[in-house]
């Protein structure tokens, strides 16, 4: 008998240092809206006693393999919702796609969002100021 597996997970850390958030997403297979129902208010507990939050998120997306259209749909919510929020995004990736893709969000980011294949460099610049 074979083992079907098929990856899907994700990793979310917050760490908090007076107004300023620092998040670090791991991402593999494709997202549902199940995951957003988990994630979504996790991260909004982390935040709401914050007056004015300020997010540095580093998101390794390299096991990232889209989303399902209700999924989709959750993220684009999330992020009209707390876009003002993220000061720094830094996404880890290894496809074209993925940085097609973060050059065309970096257009409706209020923060910083920028591609990178190295997450030494990634993390580098997300800490930097």
């Amino acid at each position: 008998m074979a083992l079907n597996y098929s990856e899907h997970g994700l990793q979310i850390g917050i760490k908090r240092d007076g107004e300023t958030f620092l998040m670090e997403l791991r991402v593999e297979g494709k997202l549902t809206h199940k995951d957003y129902e988990l994630f979504v208010p996790f991260i909004e507990n982390a935040i709401k006693d914050a007056k004015a939050p300020k997010i540095k998120a580093y998101i390794d997306a390299r096991g990232f393999k889209g989303w399902d259209i209700h999924g989709a749909w959750d993220d684009l919510k999330f992020g009209l919702k707390h876009n003002r929020e993220f000061e720094k995004i830094a996404v880890v990736g290894n496809s074209w796609l993925e940085k097609a893709g973060i050059n065309l969000s970096k257009i409706f980011m209020h923060g910083q969002m920028r591609y990178f294949e190295d997450p030494k460099e990634a993390k580098e610049w997300l800490l930097s100021d």
